[in-house]
């Protein structure tokens, strides 16, 4: 490819992030995003203006058989070129259908693999803080990396989430264990940092680190599942929900714009809906 054309692609790219920021997109989304805008307009060597809704459907059908996407991926792709054509003023993709997402039942752990995995962090202050929090918050990996040390009112147990997913503020409370993790982690520290997980090397945490954090006390825990902080956030609202929480408090709890994200969680427990359905049974 001619240095040209790569100029042109890495100016796209710098102007289409900046739109995706504009539209108050994660930087997980941007990233992903412009990885699937570089491989098109190199894949077609065409400007934006001169590709055709042919060229498109070409497009999603070559990285269905020849690259292999999973519906997923290719789901994540045309959303990319969608929002694309959308930002440049084209219609070229209005008629760029995206595959059905498989919907997949959330993994969870049960309580004990959550006593487990708390337990094997016990002896590091900030990874027991880390795991803690996310066991008992159910904030997403990004939410948790973001927080300061002023996010967290200790009083009140309150920990303030600040443009979540979605651009979304909301409170979290969370349990005095953890709030004593927190606190116990926080006279460990002499920095002056502002993030509540700091890093001497960007100054707070990252999703990275706190992966590697939670896979290495799962597999110290001998919890043989996968082990996520994702995991960890579906196994808060699986046990709320196994409890009796109505699941609009859940709704808001997790940060969910819809209760139909949530509603998921009612699929998940046989052992609940079976209680349910005896109960519903001895009243009839």
């Amino acid at each position: 490819m001619s240095d040209k054309f790569m100029d042109y692609v890495d100016y796209e790219l710098e102007k289409f992030k900046e739109y995706l920021r504009g539209e108050k997109r994660s930087e997980n989304t941007i990233k992903e995003y412009a990885h699937f805008i570089s491989d098109m307009l190199r894949y077609f060597h065409k400007r934006a203006e001169d590709i055709t809704p042919g060229d498109l459907n070409k497009y999603k059908m070559y990285l269905s058989t020849k690259r292999k996407y999973s519906k997923n991926s290719l789901y994540l792709a045309t959303k990319a070129i969608r929002s694309y054509f959308k930002y440049k003023n084209l219609d070229t993709a209005k008629n760029l259908s995206s595959p059905k997402r498989p919907r997949q039942m959330p993994k969870y752990l049960s309580e004990d693999e959550v006593k487990r995995l708390i337990e094997a962090s016990s002896e590091n202050p900030r990874d027991y803080a880390i795991i803690s929090l996310l066991a008992y918050s159910g904030l997403r990996v990004s939410e948790l990396c973001n927080l300061k040390i002023e996010d967290v009112d200790f009083n009140e147990r309150i920990v303030y989430v600040h443009s979540g997913k979605g651009d979304k503020d909301r409170i979290v409370v969370v349990s005095p264990r953890v709030i004593e993790a927190l606190q116990n982690y926080l006279y460990t520290r002499e920095d002056d940092m502002e993030y509540l997980f700091a890093s001497q090397k960007s100054n707070k945490i990252s999703r990275v680190q706190v992966f590697r954090i939670v896979k290495k006390y799962a597999e110290k825990a001998g919890i043989k599942k996968e082990v996520t902080p994702h995991v960890l956030r579906h196994t808060l609202a699986t046990t709320l929900l196994r409890r009796g929480v109505d699941i609009r408090f859940i709704q808001q709890f997790l940060g969910h714009s819809s209760v139909a994200t949530t509603q998921i969680y009612t699929h998940v427990d046989d052992a609940l809906l079976k209680s349910v359905y005896d109960k519903v049974l001895q009243e009839y």
